[in-house]
């Protein structure tokens, strides 16, 4: 049985995800390494603080032991560790903003990111520049900050969040042909966002999962026709 270990640096994401590899990947094994302390440690510094990439490592290599196949790397604001550690873990570890930013530069050229913290945002729009130059592809990207959703979020107020990430989608849709949501759980606001905007909206759960699992089949292959 394929194993796929999942790191999350908060709780917000892992039930939605697991739905996604339910459909997805049934047959799997699927193991959450869950530190919910990481996030709250990037937000409060504004970057990835010395500690966060160690404990991050340590979980990466966990997996290693824990027997995993891939480990997919749940958190944007984290996703340059993940980048950086790939040389020195022994399984591929997937980004799971990594297609999604694909998807977009390959078919759009004026890119609007939508990010309720500033960690995140920044990470998502240096993942889609890479991935548009890994391209030779032009892009014009657009920052839509939804300041004050995130507290209002955690404060208990989800219809607070929701307003403030709606009137900055509609405010960054007037000079973008799609919608990025930098964090995965947002997705949950796709559906309504592009009925608001009139534009197409990428989320990263879904597609994050979609990249393990067209590795995970190419391994499977590989193996049978050996």
């Amino acid at each position: 049985m394929q194993t796929v270990v999942a790191v999350y640096t908060g709780q917000g994401l892992a039930d939605p995800l697991k739905k996604v590899f339910q459909e997805l990947l049934p047959d799997i094994r699927l193991i959450s390494i869950i530190d919910d302390s990481l996030i709250g440690d990037v937000n409060r510094a504004g970057h990835i603080p010395d500690h966060v990439s160690r404990h991050l490592i340590q979980y990466y290599r966990h997996a290693e032991e824990l027997g995993a196949d891939i480990i997919l790397n749940t958190c944007s604001s984290v996703g340059d560790v993940a980048e950086d550690a790939r040389s020195a873990i022994g399984i591929p570890i997937v980004r799971i903003d990594e297609w999604m930013a694909a998807k977009a530069v390959a078919s759009y050229a004026r890119i609007g990111v939508l990010a309720t913290l500033p960690s995140t945002l920044e990470p998502t729009l240096r993942l889609i520049q890479c991935k548009a130059d890994e391209a030779g592809t032009q892009v014009q990207l657009v920052s839509g900050l939804a300041e004050g959703a995130f507290d209002a979020l955690i404060s208990g107020k989800p219809e607070e969040h929701d307003r403030l990430l709606l009137e900055t989608a509609k405010r960054v849709a007037e000079t973008a042909d799609v919608l990025v949501l930098a964090q995965g759980s947002m997705a949950r606001m796709e559906q309504a966002l592009e009925e608001a905007t009139s534009k197409p909206v990428l989320s990263s759960p879904r597609s994050g999962v979609e990249q393990v699992k067209a590795l995970l089949d190419a391994a499977l292959e590989a193996k049978e026709g050996s």
